[in-house]
């Protein structure tokens, strides 16, 4: 018996977002509207808090890149838990003959999650320790005090990200599973309410290690790499100061840091892919048994779409952060009655 794809208006096929994921972009595009102007954990001297509201934009931002990078996404954890041989042409390949258009946002309710968990946290926590450490930008920071403020911010944000990252994980690579192994999640809550139900509290701390691990590496990796390539490049005078030099920057600085982040990222999607009671003898025990079958190669795999997500993502996400900022900011003086300040660069 032939089984029959399910099929989808065409209208979904173009503009793939179901009710759910339009309700939640919907709501993160007004919530920084309307929520009060100067809360006491705000500070006004970076790109992060200035104005007001720092934490809601950063949440904002975050989930509106995600929305533009996530079928990258959906990719590097196809790659990362498949224990066959495949490359990156043949895994969208896959996907579109599978699903179609609406099949690279799979998952995008929970990508959404994630950035309103580890996203706000990580960034917002490294802004707030920076400036305790600063007494408010009053003191120069050292490459040390930064990494300092970077690993502790990635560490609380992979702990506070951690379920929405095993929802995540766990609706990308569900349509490659056989029917009596997939979780047929239909949204990141429903999802994060079925997995305490029927896994218990604890599941939401599966693969918290690695996941915790990969947050420190990749928030550390990224700002001293970023610094480093940024500093290096006014002193040979090879760029000035400005958005191609930041392109630049943050690009090589993908490349280090997804590198050094992709063994953890892999034991991470693995981990948070298996099913209740496949935990076998933890990271060690799937890293070595990945390396019996796979070779060293496997902790490498989906390398390609992380690098390639990593750069536009941080792109994105603080130009839509700058963007957020000004059209807040004129928002609130029109309703206010009086003229917008001119936006800050």
């Amino acid at each position: 018996m032939s089984t029959q794809k399910p099929s989808y208006p065409f209208w979904r096929c173009v503009y793939p977002f179901g009710m759910i994921e339009l309700s939640l972009i919907l709501i993160i595009l007004l919530v920084p509207l309307y929520l009060p102007t100067n809360p006491p954990w705000t500070t006004s001297h970076n790109i992060f808090t200035r104005s007001h509201l720092g934490f809601t934009r950063i949440g904002a931002a975050a989930s509106m890149a995600a929305c533009c990078t996530h079928p990258l996404d959906v990719m590097r954890v196809r790659m990362q838990t498949s224990t066959s041989k495949t490359t990156f042409s043949n895994a969208v390949r896959g996907v579109l003959a599978h699903d179609g258009v609406r099949g690279l946002y799979t998952g995008l309710t929970a990508s959404i999650f994630r950035q309103m968990t580890y996203s706000v946290t990580r960034l917002g926590a490294y802004d707030m320790m920076k400036s305790q450490m600063s007494n408010g930008g009053k003191k120069k920071l050292t490459t040390g005090d930064m990494v300092i403020c970077a690993s502790t911010a990635g560490a609380l944000g992979g702990l506070a990200g951690n379920p929405a990252d095993i929802i995540l994980v766990r609706m990308v690579a569900d349509p490659t599973k056989t029917p009596d192994h997939q979780y047929n999640y239909r949204n990141a809550l429903q999802g994060t309410y079925r997995m305490v139900r029927e896994e218990g509290v604890p599941s939401l701390a599966r693969g918290l290690l690695p996941n915790t691990i990969r947050a420190i590496l990749m928030n550390a990796s990224q700002l001293v790499s970023y610094d480093f390539f940024k500093d290096l490049l006014l002193a040979h005078n090879v760029m000035s100061n400005g958005m191609p030099c930041h392109f630049v920057s943050s690009a090589l600085a993908g490349t280090v840091a997804t590198t050094i982040c992709a063994p953890a990222d892999v034991v991470k999607s693995r981990i948070m892919n298996m099913k209740h009671g496949q935990g076998g003898h933890g990271p060690v025990g799937l890293i070595m048994e990945s390396l019996k079958h796979e070779g060293p190669r496997f902790l490498f795999k989906g390398w390609l779409p992380a690098w390639i997500r990593l750069t536009p993502n941080t792109i994105c996400m603080f130009i839509f952060l700058e963007q957020l900022r000004n059209a807040v900011d004129m928002f609130r003086s029109k309703t206010a009655g009086i003229a917008p300040s001119t936006p800050a660069i």
